[in-house]
């Protein structure tokens, strides 16, 4: 069989493109084919190119606001990868509309929240504030709308007495690491039923 093409998108660390990319192996329908960041000195770019896999990045800041000429080089490597799905994996920088039109149904995010909840930043400060008694994190289809598209998995964590930002987002990243992984081996056969993980 031939395995779907992923291409991983990071702007730091890449714990999440390290648990996609070590569970793409065996009978997994799909495989690695580039990791990319927006960052050069990305912490994520070293691991990858450490596991073997191709890598490449192409800094932001010279664009200086520049959206769309910022964009037109990062689809340069991707087009030349010939992924079949992109996966953006704390990829920290908003993608414009035309940017997500080319890879529509094709490209994935994972955000740590349980959405429509906490759309943006600092999800895991808001859910304390709120006094909410669970938090999570979600996978979904990406759109032109920030952190909106369809639904592809959910893992849900209790937030417990004394949390702060930095347990619970600790403890949310333990799920990001089994859910997204689920999500994309799901995604990758063709079936787009929601992974839900409590």
């Amino acid at each position: 069989m031939s395995h779907k093409r992923v291409a991983i998108l990071l702007s730091g660390g890449g714990s999440n493109m390290v648990a996609l990319a070590d569970s793409m192996t065996g009978d997994h329908p799909a495989r690695p084919c580039l990791v990319m960041s927006n960052d050069p000195h990305a912490g994520g770019l070293t691991k990858a190119a450490n596991m073997g896999l191709a890598t490449a990045a192409v800094d932001h800041r010279p664009f200086k606001g520049d959206r769309a000429a910022f964009e037109v080089e990062l689809m340069k490597p991707l087009l030349d990868a010939q992924p079949d799905i992109v996966c953006l994996a704390g990829f920290m920088r908003v993608l414009t509309a035309g940017f997500v039109t080319h890879w529509a149904g094709r490209m994935l995010n994972i955000h740590p929240s349980l959405l429509p909840k906490y759309r943006g930043l600092h999800t895991h400060a808001r859910a304390l504030e709120a006094g909410d008694t669970e938090h999570g994190c979600t996978v979904h289809e990406v759109t032109a709308e920030l952190d909106d598209g369809p639904i592809l998995g959910q893992a849900r964590v209790p937030i417990n007495a004394g949390d702060t930002p930095e347990t619970l987002a600790a403890r949310v990243l333990v799920q990001e690491h089994i859910l997204y992984p689920a999500v994309l081996r799901r995604y990758a056969s063709g079936d787009r039923t929601p992974v839900l993980l409590s």
